[in-house]
């Protein structure tokens, strides 16, 4: 005869059920949005696509794919998030800022160029239509995997991102995944980054002993070195070891404003030509500020909206059948050898914490 009441059955189940997922998980306060990694999409791709010079069976150029889930991989397996979002620019993203400088990313083009020998990248056109290929493609391989991928309309990846980070989980442990320096200035004593490219992990620290420059004055060297990859031009001659030398204070804590820069490059002009270069281009710094800056999105209130919603909808489970045909259709065997094995070791842990 049980010595238990109906109710007390239930409350004893529930909370053998808490602790098998406590246990599966190796730790007591491990939930589904315990520790979040963010990955920059594009940017992840767009550097596979051109490094990896991974071809299925028949010849074909598949390293953006191969590369970008060996990529997000490794950084799964290194990071062990409880919950992985991929955040993609949303069309017309760029509108916000070539309103404000119409040259932002004209012309934009990738520096890498590993892939030249293939008849499939012979021509910037040809490349073209097999980036755009392999990205449709990526975004099926998506959909099998217990991950959550977003694309808003009318904004870039970088706000999506920064606002994921710095508001929908403000109390979580986040690490972002680019290789994209403005995500720096992001970083807090619970957003680190990713850097798939220096294989480090940048919190305020790390960006301390690498740059010399607290994470959160690190915009402000941004702005003055500028960004060539978005053809946002900086100001002339401001290196990095230009601006630390002319701008001590940047290595300080303690957040500074523009004004305290121009204060500082007026009561200083006669000793280094930088702080002339930056009193006559003030239009430039506050406008690469604007362009630059992701602590204060102003995402409006309807697209905040859209991305707490498509954050509700349930995550997919892992399909290892689905992913299986992906594979076989694509002949990508040789990209992913024991891809079953890779799917078990790099997402199983992630797809445990899926409802």
């Amino acid at each position: 005869m049980s010595v238990f009441t109906s109710n007390e059955k239930k409350r004893l189940f529930s909370l053998f059920e808490n602790v098998k997922e406590e246990d599966r998980v190796g730790g007591l306060n491990v939930t589904a949005d315990s520790d979040i990694l963010i990955v920059d999409g594009l940017n992840t791709f767009i550097r596979s696509f051109m490094a990896v010079p991974s071809m299925n069976d028949d010849g074909m150029h598949t390293g953006g794919i191969a590369g970008f889930l060996k990529s997000v991989g490794y950084a799964i397996k290194l990071l062990k998030p409880t919950k992985v979002v991929v955040v993609f620019d949303g069309h017309g993203g760029s509108q916000k800022r070539r309103k404000i400088f119409p040259d932002y990313k004209r012309g934009r083009k990738t520096k890498i160029r590993f892939n030249r020998t293939y008849q499939e990248m012979s021509s910037s056109d040809i490349e073209d239509k097999n980036i755009r290929m392999e990205l449709l493609r990526l975004v099926n391989y998506l959909e099998v995997l217990p991950v959550t991928s977003m694309s808003i309309d009318n904004i870039e990846a970088d706000d999506t991102i920064a606002y994921l980070s710095t508001d929908t989980f403000k109390d979580k442990n986040v690490t972002i995944m680019s290789s994209d320096k403005d995500f720096l200035q992001l970083a807090s004593d619970k957003v680190k980054i990713w850097s798939p490219t220096k294989k480090k992990i940048f919190g305020c620290k790390e960006i301390l002993d690498e740059y010399g420059i607290t994470c959160n004055n690190f915009v402000y060297y941004r702005i003055m070195e500028g960004d060539d990859s978005d053809s946002i031009p900086g100001i002339k001659g401001a290196g990095l070891k230009t601006i630390l030398k002319a701008f001590p204070f940047l290595a300080n804590e303690e957040q500074v404003s523009l004004q305290e820069i121009y204060n500082y490059a007026e009561n200083h002009k006669s000793k280094y030509r930088i702080y002339e270069r930056v009193l006559e281009e003030k239009l430039t710094m506050e406008r690469n500020l604007e362009l630059m800056q992701l602590k204060d999105t102003q995402i409006q209130s309807f697209t905040q909206l859209r991305i707490e919603e498509i954050l509700q909808k349930p995550v997919p489970h892992l399909n290892k059948l689905a992913f299986s045909k992906l594979i076989n259709e694509d002949k990508m065997w040789n990209n992913l050898p024991n891809y079953i094995v890779w799917l078990n070791e790099t997402w199983g842990r992630v797809n445990s914490f899926v409802i």
